[in-house]
């Protein structure tokens, strides 16, 4: 499928409503269609078994969601690990809102089948300072590392990420938030310590937790007394 192929059945998909309803999530983003995430879904698998080092080479995109469909592919898609991570390098920096970053991460299935490599490659930009590769290795972890084998040395990373952007902190604070209600004892020690966060995310990931429903009412109580510490 040509890249002008794929625009034209994109546009076939679209929905005006969902378009903006989407768009009111999603600030900066102005050439969206609106296409529901199960369809690009669907799509995605189909692309992912064709030729689709083809499609990730395309680097000029007339649609966002052409750019969401790149990084389903490469959760989709069956080769080599190596492979997929040195094509996941030429996609990162492509990212540049909260969507794409997440559908990305959460679709990378191979941080489970292949997580020793998948924990190597994240690490290469655990020091980063830009913005979105800070929230990918936040959402990663996250989505495929919240583990026993693993949820000490994901503490350690999160504490250490740069969270001076919004979508970065907003990124850290979460996966704190879902530490907690998966290791919830662990947690709230690790955080007991004030400099394991600042000031900003700390409060974000607070909140966080309060609107979960998944963390126990006795934990929130907590979270809503440091919340007003912090405030006060």
């Amino acid at each position: 499928m040509t890249q002008k192929k794929l625009q034209r059945k994109l546009e076939k998909m679209a929905e005006k409503d969902y378009r903006e309803f989407s768009q009111a999530l999603i600030p900066g983003v102005k050439n969206m269609l609106g296409i529901r995430l199960p369809n690009l879904r669907v799509l995605a698998k189909e692309m992912a078994k064709e030729d689709w080092k083809d499609y990730l080479s395309w680097d000029s995109f007339l649609y966002f969601e052409e750019i969401m469909l790149q990084g389903m592919i490469l959760g989709y898609v069956k080769a080599p690990v190596d492979e997929i991570l040195r094509e996941t390098e030429q996609f990162i920096p492509r990212i540049d809102n909260w969507s794409v970053n997440d559908s990305f991460c959460v679709t990378f299935r191979h941080a489970s089948a292949c997580p020793e490599q998948v924990w190597d490659f994240l690490m290469r930009y655990r020091d980063s300072h830009l913005e979105y590769e800070v929230r990918v290795v936040a959402v990663m972890l996250m989505s495929h590392f919240l583990l026993p084998a693993y949820i000490d040395s994901v503490f350690d990373v999160l504490k250490g990420l740069d969270t001076k952007a919004y979508y970065a902190s907003m990124a850290v604070a979460w996966a704190f938030a879902e530490a907690w209600a998966k290791f919830p004892q662990k947690t709230k020690r690790y955080l007991e310590d004030d400099a394991v966060l600042d000031r900003q995310t700390r409060l974000r990931m607070l909140q966080k937790g309060i609107e979960s429903r998944r963390i126990p009412a006795e934990d929130k109580e907590w979270m809503r007394w440091e919340r007003k510490r912090l405030r006060s």
